[in-house]
């Protein structure tokens, strides 16, 4: 599950709901009760589109997105917080001649279970583990060189970095360790609008911001996932 604790704050808030409304039925009257009963109701949409999405729906759109790519099958690629490789192991399956490495600090308040293990044993169910490369890092500090990669992806994961300049300096790494007309492509929650900006600051060609649309929707539209494409100037 992607942030477990956000998914366990709106459950709490469905059972929450639904016992308020209980007593508010049963201490005031009818003509009250139902406004929590529709609160609860609300949640517990959001529960749903937040389930769908972390199980089934990222994994449907990022296999558009890697698709949309076109990958040749030999290139270097970068995930940026692969956590448990739901992006890194389908991004692998497409470079059969290539290498798919993630970098993670391996924090379980982002993703549940997530660890090093869990990911490599995830490849090797998915046939692989020979593809891929994991590296315990940084994004605001990566232990690449420049120009190191083809291709740089990352999925709801930026976001995680607090403060501003955080985030801007994790793009700027991503930008610094991409190869010249080599592509990156960033799909996350919030602050979408400020990497495109600050790919656009420092040059790159092609920079488009777009909705990923309900699948990726955690909780509702107010929070919906776009992405943040781009590619380095040769």
């Amino acid at each position: 599950m992607d942030a477990p604790y956000a998914l366990f704050g709106l459950a709490c808030t469905v059972v929450g709901m639904v016992f308020a409304g209980i007593g508010v039925t049963f201490g005031v009257g009818i003509e009250f009760g139902w406004i929590p009963f529709a609160v609860a109701a609300v949640n517990l949409v959001s529960v749903a589109l937040y389930l769908h999405a972390t199980r089934r729906g990222k994994f449907a759109v990022w296999h558009g997105l890697l698709d949309d790519l076109g990958l040749r099958g030999d290139e270097r690629l970068l995930d940026l917080g692969c956590g448990r490789g739901a992006v890194l192991l389908l991004a692998a399956e497409r470079l059969p001649e290539g290498r798919a490495v993630g970098v993670d600090l391996w924090r379980s308040v982002d993703q549940s279970g997530n660890a090093i293990s869990v990911t490599e044993g995830n490849a090797e169910a998915e046939g692989v583990r020979d593809r891929i490369e994991l590296r315990t890092g940084d994004m605001t500090a990566l232990p690449f060189d420049d120009a190191s990669f083809d291709v740089i992806v990352s999925s709801l994961a930026i976001h995680n970095i607090k403060g501003a300049d955080g985030r801007a300096r994790a793009i700027d790494e991503a930008v610094r360790v991409l190869r010249p007309g080599g592509r990156l492509l960033i799909a996350d929650i919030s602050a979408a609008d400020a990497y495109r900006r600050r790919l656009t600051e420092l040059g790159l060609a092609d920079v488009r911001l777009r909705p990923l649309g309900w699948r990726m929707w955690w909780g509702g539209p107010w929070m919906s996932t776009r992405a943040v494409s781009a590619v380095k100037p040769a």
